[in-house]
């Protein structure tokens, strides 16, 4: 069984208004051949079609205010109310609440104990690990998480090897901000082969695309439209590459955000719970699928403990 955990940071099930919300005016043919010509608004869930069934997921988990960050992916990752265990939403990074409640245990370490391997496909380059040494930067719960369960985050070296991909994919933000200047850059399509290909040399993977989250913030509709039409474009070649007897993709989020330009805050809107594979592993997937909290026991349950 191969899953592949597509986190889209700041997505939320928004009004289907171009006006406002860039998921209804981008042009995204794969996803929306996907969900059988709809987009990715308010009302479209729950559907089932062909190769995916879509869910409507709640972030706010009985808690006042709205929700954000480290609690949300936190929620994600433990399976558990975080929100509600720390007496609030909190964000963006971890504080030391968030995270004592990740060092309890999350997808990572759960499925390591259980003698499957799992990983984290985005690269990070030196820059970042020098802040984070220093105490200039406080990783996120998603990096904190892997690094607690005892596992390495992906540098350039696994970047220059093929064994991991950028926060953008394809390569182009790594080559324009970072270095160096003649690094290669992949096309979208190719960018979703790559995904595809990395995924199966482990029993589950993760990665986080969290430039959508910029793009709400900033309310910059036409950024947004064309960070949605590149991912769309991975999307493609991730699906085309894709078994789907062999598992399953869950693209999902941690809060609202990107869906309503009106306003630089988090969403109090459900998240999508996009989940592409076979019929049957979709219908085990989602029986039990609501809340943010739902997440990770939905995923265990396709990992039994193994004998070592």
């Amino acid at each position: 069984m191969k899953f592949l955990f597509l986190f889209m940071d700041g997505v939320g099930l928004g009004p289907d208004d171009p006006a406002s919300n860039p998921l209804a005016a981008a042009h995204m043919p794969h996803l929306h051949a996907l969900l059988g010509g709809r987009k990715l608004v308010a009302g479209a869930a729950p559907l089932e079609t062909e190769r995916a069934t879509l869910l409507a997921l709640d972030p706010n988990l009985g808690v006042a205010g709205l929700p954000q960050s480290a609690t949300g992916q936190a929620a994600l990752l433990t399976g558990r109310n975080i929100p509600e265990a720390v007496g609030e939403h909190y964000g963006p990074k971890p504080n030391p609440p968030v995270a004592d409640e990740i060092r309890k245990g999350t997808l990572f370490s759960e499925l390591g104990g259980r003698g499957y391997t799992a990983a984290l496909l985005n690269a990070y380059p030196q820059g970042y690990f020098d802040s984070i040494q220093s105490g200039k930067r406080l990783y996120s719960a998603i990096p904190l998480a892997v690094t607690e369960a005892g596992l390495e985050l992906k540098t350039q070296t696994d970047l220059d090897n093929g064994t991991a991909l950028t926060a953008d994919f394809t390569g182009e933000g790594w080559r324009q901000f970072i270095g160096p200047k003649d690094m290669p850059v992949l096309e979208g399509p190719a960018a979703g082969q790559a995904l595809a290909d990395l995924v199966r040399a482990y029993d589950f993977a993760f990665f986080e695309y969290w430039f959508s989250d910029y793009a709400g913030h900033r309310q910059d509709a036409p950024e947004a439209i064309r960070l949605l039409e590149s991912f769309d474009n991975v999307l493609g070649g991730l699906l085309a590459a894709w078994e789907d007897d062999a598992g399953l993709i869950l693209l999902t989020s941690d809060h609202g955000n990107l869906e309503d330009l009106a306003t630089r805050r988090h969403t109090a809107n459900p998240v999508p719970g996009l989940v592409i594979g076979a019929p049957a592993l979709r219908g085990q997937f989602c029986a039990n699928l609501h809340t943010l909290a739902d997440v990770a026991p939905a995923i265990l349950q396709f990992y039994p403990p193994r004998e070592i």
